[in-house]
């Protein structure tokens, strides 16, 4: 089996980018999102699809927050691409994020659940667990080697998630926002996160 390489070599010694904070819970440039871009309210997660934790509310709490919220035009839900944890969950959480941007802004959310869904064998065979949900969205084996070992697109996503780190004060995953403010880190159910909503609609 060959070794599950890609272009993470430098993320640890990229420094954090000297700016200033954020203002905003909107959707940046290079964030992706969806829902009703208009809603009152927006959720923003902060997430790794190598967090245990992460993929855990992805499989027991997203798919009901995505029908109540997401689908109905309630909320605009921002995601946000965190690199935490070890070696290997960086890694594989780098591989991830590139796959899902290399697939396309259609596909992005597509192959970020399939990333979460595949917890916890993801780390029994990384290499192949990617490699296989890049073909189910069209890509095959060279594609998907160029895409996670591009040195631009690492510098990239690295920039991504130190920028959320630094500018948005965040050093845990899963993290949400609502609004603007920050639940505590970590698991939230989904009562939890229907009573931060209501406070943010109520403002």
């Amino acid at each position: 089996m060959r070794p599950f390489q890609i272009a993470v070599a430098a993320v640890l010694s990229l420094s954090l980018a000297a700016c200033h904070k954020a203002r905003t819970f909107e959707a940046l440039p290079d964030d992706m999102d969806m829902g009703n871009k208009a809603a009152k309210v927006t959720v923003v997660e902060y997430a790794s699809v190598g967090c245990p934790v992460c993929a855990r509310w992805q499989k027991e709490v997203y798919p009901a927050f995505k029908s109540k919220y997401i689908d109905s035009g309630k909320v605009h839900y921002v995601f946000r691409e965190m690199l935490v944890g070890g070696g290997s969950e960086v890694t594989v959480a780098a591989a991830g994020f590139l796959l899902a941007r290399c697939a396309g802004k259609d596909k992005y959310f597509a192959v970020n659940d399939a990333v979460f869904a595949s917890h916890p064998g993801l780390y029994d065979a990384p290499r192949e667990t990617l490699l296989g949900i890049a073909k189910q969205v069209g890509m095959n084996e060279d594609e998907f080697t160029k895409c996670v070992t591009d040195e631009k697109q690492m510098t990239a996503l690295n920039d991504r998630a130190q920028r959320n780190a630094k500018e948005h004060e965040v050093d845990a995953t899963p993290t949400f926002e609502i609004n603007g403010k920050k639940m505590e880190p970590g698991y939230h159910t989904l009562d939890q996160i229907d009573a931060a909503i209501a406070a943010a609609s109520s403002d």
